[in-house]
């Protein structure tokens, strides 16, 4: 007769038990931490691609020649594409950030960023794949607790 233990009795052997250490630690990251990175980063690159596009309260006139010239999105306006496009750079980072409106803010900027990989950087997949994914998490997952939509979401439960 061998002596062998059954599986539940084994010892784990170190690897294992240090694997699910780890494993256990990051399961303590909390969503909002992520959801709140989610948000902020590629709110930044909007913002930031939406900063080129303005002086001040007005549209520069290198953004029209963008979309005339580089862009060339089809089925509109040079003119409108720019004026959409810098509104929609500066007030969805703004609400994104702050949790207003987040799920629909993520939908409008996954939407940019769906029409920027088509028709104007298709090579560019791996970094409107990031952005993605940020916004994908924060359309499925919602904001997080750090978020004015949590608040709200609160006062009218």
């Amino acid at each position: 007769m061998t002596n062998v233990l059954p599986v539940a009795a084994r010892p784990e052997p170190a690897v294992v038990r240090i694997v699910h250490a780890g494993i256990a630690a990051l399961d303590c990251i909390p969503y909002w931490f992520v959801a709140l990175a989610a948000r902020i980063f590629p709110a930044a690159v909007f913002w930031q691609s939406g900063q080129t596009k303005v002086v001040g309260w007005h549209l520069k006139p290198s953004a029209v020649s963008l979309f005339a010239n580089e862009y060339q999105l089809p089925l509109i306006d040079p003119t409108i594409a720019a004026y959409v496009s810098a509104f929609s750079e500066h007030c969805f980072p703004i609400l994104l950030v702050i949790g207003l409106a987040s799920r629909f803010s993520a939908l409008a900027l996954l939407s940019m960023t769906a029409v920027i990989e088509i028709f104007v950087y298709p090579s560019a997949w791996p970094t409107h794949g990031v952005w993605a994914t940020c916004f994908l998490l924060v359309i499925a997952r919602g904001p997080g607790w750090l978020s004015l939509d949590h608040l709200i979401a609160q006062k009218y439960r």
